[in-house]
């Protein structure tokens, strides 16, 4: 494992938590400021950098061979399909 690898796992899962945090209306820290909207952008940007370094170190080709790193993508990409319709469906207020 080098330090690329580090950061490419490390940026993966900021962007999941800030995502999540932002989606569901939750507030963190963030370079962009504090607030959900921040956190969605700051985790666009971690994705980016962990796919960046990625396609740097490995090439576009290996996301489809490298079964830990497209399976976290595919979970963001879900997550950002579906994560604003599952925070309306579980955060209902009656």
């Amino acid at each position: 494992m080098t330090i690329i690898d580090f950061l490419i796992g490390m940026t993966l899962m900021n962007a999941m938590l800030h995502l999540a945090l932002g989606f569901w209306k939750g507030r963190m820290l963030t370079s962009f400021g504090y607030g959900n909207t921040q956190n969605i952008a700051y985790g666009i940007l971690n994705i980016a950098i962990s796919l960046g370094l990625f396609i740097y170190k490995y090439g576009i080709n290996e996301i489809l061979n490298n079964g830990i790193f497209g399976g976290a993508l595919t979970v963001f990409l879900i997550f950002l399909i579906f994560g604003k319709f599952l925070y309306r469906v579980f955060n209902k207020k009656e």
